[in-house]
């Protein structure tokens, strides 16, 4: 995938001896589905700028329940696989590839030296963690007092390609499950729900959008 070096966020906050010092040390790499890219064991492999795919930011309670937070798509930036930079911010999740991911490393140690000299970087990057942050607030209250069915469509909805003509998005229900934090019985029963009502249709791993204007009106 074609990309340039100006994409990373905070690219213009760098002075040209910076860009350069960064440039060098940035690399290139490819995730798979499923695979942890952080799990809170002293890991810190770095910032990371998504080019394509997709990661999901989950907490994991005592009872093994996890909590998706949020999700991350091609040309975000997820500084908390970094988050060992941000001193007055503790965060533990888990981050996890939901989606086949290429996306662009920057080390820890390249950007902690960097940060050293430079404050309107730090600044950034603790602006984005708190914006973060509001993300997982928005996501507390949706666990706490949205309905079920207002969770799977908006899920859905996020998930559809409005460019394509079919609108078909291969996912199981587990997944659906974990990714807006409910059971999979309840997501089922919803997906079933909505089948009924002819506004998708279900199969195997995949979720068929036939009514568009039905789903947003769920939302």
């Amino acid at each position: 995938m074609n990309w340039n070096r100006e994409e990373i966020p905070f690219w213009n906050l760098l002075t040209d001896e910076e860009k350069e010092f960064v440039g060098k040390n940035i690399k290139k790499e490819k995730f798979s589905k499923n695979q942890i890219i952080n799990q809170n064991n002293g890991a810190c492999p770095g910032a990371l700028f998504i080019l394509e795919g997709q990661l999901r930011v989950y907490i994991l309670s005592e009872e093994g329940r996890e909590v998706t937070l949020y999700r991350m798509n091609g040309r975000d930036f997820c500084v908390f696989s970094s988050v060992c930079l941000l001193d007055k911010i503790q965060f533990d999740a888990i981050i996890e590839v939901t989606k086949d991911l290429v996306g662009v490393v920057i080390p820890t140690e390249v950007l902690n030296t960097v940060i050293k000299n430079n404050v309107t970087l730090e600044l950034y990057l603790n602006q984005m963690a708190n914006a973060r942050f509001s993300d997982v607030v928005e996501t507390m209250q949706q666990i706490l007092f949205m309905g079920a069915d207002r969770r799977v469509a908006r899920f859905l909805w996020e998930e559809m390609n409005p460019m394509e003509e079919e609108k078909v998005i291969c996912i199981t229900h587990e997944e659906v499950a974990k990714s807006i934090s409910s059971a999979r019985e309840v997501v089922t029963k919803t997906l079933k729900y909505m089948a009924e009502e002819g506004i998708l249709e279900l199969s195997r791993g995949k979720i068929k959008i036939l009514d568009v204007k039905k789903l947003k009106d769920i939302l």
